[in-house]
C-alpha cells in the first residue's frame, strides 16, 4: 500500500513541477536507495555485537568481515 502511495506521490510531483522527470525514474531511484540502505544496514548489523542468543552464530558468507581495530583519525 505504501509503495502505491509513494508512486502516486512521485508521479504527481513530476507532473506538477513541469520538469521532464519521469515518475518511473523517481520510483527506480527510490527502490535502488531502499535496497542500498537495507544492504548497508545488514552488513553493519551482522558486524556489530551479537544480540543475546546470537553470540555463537556464524556470520553469513555473503557479509564481508569488517576489521574494527583501526583507530579513528582525529
Amino acid at each position: 500500500m505504501e509503495m502505491v502511495l509513494t508512486t502516486l506521490f512521485l508521479a504527481e510531483a513530476a507532473q506538477s513541477t513541469g520538469r521532464a522527470l519521469d515518475a518511473t525514474v523517481l520510483v527506480f531511484l527510490f527502490v535502488i536507495g531502499f535496497i542500498a540502505a537495507v544492504t548497508l544496514g545488514s552488513i553493519a548489523w551482522y558486524n556489530s555485537r551479537r544480540p543475546p542468543g546470537w553470540e555463537t552464530k556464524e556470520r553469513p558468507d555473503i557479509v564481508p568481515p569488517v576489521d574494527g581495530s583501526v583507530e579513528p583519525r582525529g
